[in-house]
């Protein structure tokens, strides 16, 4: 039986050359208005998962 990727991690979840697991940040749909300049500066740019959650992401996306 084959393993089955979730395709919810498919859509959200990158895979960097190195291997690691690039993800966005919250925050940035709606409501713009009332966050600050710094607030929206620091969430442009994605993240790193964490080791911990790389773990988990590594096991939902079998065939990445």
């Amino acid at each position: 039986m084959t393993l089955k990727t979730r395709s919810g991690v498919k859509k959200r979840v990158k895979i960097t050359w190195s291997g690691k697991f690039k993800l966005s940040k919250a925050g940035k749909r709606h409501l713009l208005m009332d966050k600050s300049k710094k607030a929206k500066g620091r969430s442009k740019y994605g993240l790193v998962a964490s080791p911990s959650e790389a773990k988990k992401i590594a096991r939902q996306l079998p065939h990445g």
